[in-house]
């Protein structure tokens, strides 16, 4: 066992929850190449939210004995959609709060492992708790194991229409995550929205998940994710053993393949997947289909890394495909990074969620992400200007400095990622 999977908040639990029973199904045929799991069968997961109805299905797998007790962790009522609620917590909560109990059944979990290489946090942007309690538990988990990895699943909210305090939210989210984080995989609801659709209607038999929205929509955005997840930290052959013994490592690979620099650690992810065994090429090219290319002002974006991993090798064509090319070429890789490229291949697709012979999940680094730091930069800034709900935050702690430090946070990263 290497990582313990952390969920906060509404959608990081939604997430969670799908994912361990994605886990549950792919592991009861191969329990050896499941790193997710300690020694005697149980899930290491740490659920927590600030309302109790949302971990009503984590209650499942404390029944079936697969997650303990004492890591679920749960509140009395929610953060209001506020960061600054979320991150600093109720004023009587002590120590007994939410963030206390966190940290100590992570703590525990960790110490159940034979060997904890770090933590994945799943969790939004959007929400009080998702956000401001994920922000908080990232910069308390880098304190209490400095030497251990953090990579976050962080889902962006739509550009608008989601919660009033969404900007605010996602541009305090954003900065924490950057001081603590050692990568962070960003999905972006418009984004996974589209891409969702268009593999829904190229896959029958696309599964479905459960999740708070209108229900047809996000079941298929969370098995999205889910899948683009799975592709990417589920074990792979090429980072085994020979007596096919998963080592758990495929998280902290990803973060040392594509995150070369400590300034640029922000990660764009695309999948494509086929039922018939289409050729490898044929695959890259549908990844990088709506890759951006051009910024608003025409420079073209660029990666600083990119790791593909392909399932479904089973008679390793991979690399003898222009696969690899086209994606050199598609993210135009930075001259001064030497191997900007890495790939794992794996004979069997025991990630697909749909109905897939082959799968090829690519991770970038990309300088696209820019266009995220400007659309949350601007929209803060307006928002700031008309005072606009700076009182909901002012109540708890977070004052105008703070946001215009973060301002400056995402203008760095947007000049790290224009410039190198």
């Amino acid at each position: 066992m290497s990582a313990v999977v952390l969920q906060v908040g509404q959608c990081g639990n939604q997430l969670g929850l799908d994912w361990w029973k994605l886990i549950n199904k792919k592991s009861n045929h191969h329990k050896k190449r499941c790193p997710f799991s300690s020694r005697n069968g149980e899930l290491a997961a740490v659920c927590v939210d600030t309302e109790p109805k949302v971990l009503r299905k984590a209650y499942e797998f404390v029944k079936n004995r697969q997650i303990l007790p004492s890591n679920i962790i749960e509140g009395k009522g929610g953060r209001g959609g506020n960061w600054a609620y979320g991150y600093h917590g109720g004023r009587f909560e002590g120590d007994n709060g939410l963030l206390k109990q966190t940290m100590e059944a992570l703590r525990q979990e960790a110490e159940r492992q034979d060997y904890y290489g770090g933590t994945v946090l799943l969790h939004s942007l959007t929400g009080g708790t998702g956000s401001g309690l994920g922000s908080r538990l990232c910069e308390e988990i880098r304190e209490e194991f400095p030497v251990r990895h953090i990579l976050t699943v962080s889902v962006v909210p739509h550009h608008s229409g989601e919660s009033p305090l969404q900007h605010y939210n996602t541009l305090l989210s954003l900065a924490a995550l950057h001081r603590s984080a050692d990568g962070i995989l960003l999905f972006h609801n418009d984004h996974v929205l589209s891409r969702a659709r268009f593999q829904q209607k190229s896959h029958a038999g696309f599964g479905t998940v459960s999740c708070g929205f209108p229900q047809s929509t996000l079941s298929v955005m969370n098995t999205h994710i889910i899948s683009c997840m799975a592709g990417l930290l589920m074990p792979v052959k090429t980072l085994t053993t020979c007596s096919g013994q998963s080592l758990g490592i495929e998280p902290w690979e990803l973060v040392r393949s594509v995150c070369p620099i400590p300034t640029a650690k922000l990660l764009y992810t695309t999948q494509a997947s086929a039922s018939e065994m289409s050729q490898w090429d044929t695959l890259a090219s549908e990844t990088v289909q709506n890759l951006p290319q051009l910024s608003p002002d025409g420079k073209l974006y660029s990666s600083r890394a990119v790791l593909a991993v392909a399932r479904g090798n089973h008679d390793n064509s991979f690399i003898v495909s222009k696969a690899l090319q086209k994606l050199r070429q598609a993210h135009r890789c930075v001259p001064w990074n030497p191997f900007p490229v890495d790939h794992w291949t794996d004979p069997r697709n025991e990630a697909n969620v749909c109905l897939s012979a082959r799968m090829l999940t690519v991770c970038s680094n990309h300088s696209s992400v820019t266009r995220l730091l400007g659309h949350v930069a601007q929209r803060a800034t307006e928002m700031l200007k008309a005072r606009a709900y700076l009182h909901w935050y002012e109540r708890y702690g977070i004052e105008t400095e703070e946001f215009q430090r973060a301002l400056n946070t995402l203008s760095d990263l947007t000049e790290n990622y224009e410039t190198q």
